[in-house]
């Protein structure tokens, strides 16, 4: 797995800023952390951590081209939100150029694809790099601290705060607000 991991960061390496290099080492660490807390695959949760951000930082134009082909649902506003788009590319990416397959790494890939807007659906490892995402030792927004907490607490908690601050945050800056986030928020609205 070293070997191959070391595939995947030289490719990171040369494609992304240092910041946000260290930004995806980060989202690894906090994945598995919280996969050992919650009982999902500590190495998947790292690697999926590790490549969430895959594409966010190719040319709009190329993570574009990368998301209209993606195999896994995506919504028009998402093609037109360019915060939005590396997500879906990310996943498009790692199946095109590294041979990832939905047949046998579809959490994987879903973790990828939804980190950024979350769905209805996600799996435990969606979820994980979701709010790993979030709470990485490198983010420093104003209640990080709270966020991380509730990450640790269960993930359906972790789930639901991180889901009203991303929706509340985008309503507040006038931002669109994806239906994928939508369902995501009712799904777990509804197991309160």
């Amino acid at each position: 797995m070293a070997k191959e991991l070391n595939k995947y960061k030289d490719f990171l390496k040369a494609n992304l800023s240092k910041k946000r290099y260290v930004h995806s080492l980060n989202v690894a660490a906090m994945s598995r952390e919280l996969a050992e807390l919650y009982g999902e695959d500590k190495e998947r949760a790292y690697f999926a951590g590790l490549i969430h951000d895959i594409a966010k930082e190719l040319p709009r134009e190329r993570q574009f081209e990368l998301a209209s082909r993606c195999k896994i649902a995506v919504s028009q506003i998402e093609l037109k939100s360019t915060p939005l788009l590396h997500a879906v590319a990310g996943a498009q990416l790692l199946m095109e150029e590294f041979g990832l397959t939905l047949e046998e790494d579809r959490d994987i890939l879903e973790a990828v694809r939804y980190h950024t807007v979350g769905a209805a659906g996600m799996s435990k490892l969606a979820q994980i790099v979701y709010l790993a995402d979030l709470t990485s030792e490198d983010r420093e927004y104003k209640d990080v601290k709270k966020y991380r907490k509730y990450a640790h607490t269960s993930l359906d908690k972790g789930m639901y705060e991180a889901l009203r601050y991303s929706i509340a945050d985008s309503a507040l800056k006038g931002n669109t607000i994806p239906i994928s986030t939508l369902e995501a928020y009712n799904e777990i609205l509804s197991k309160k």
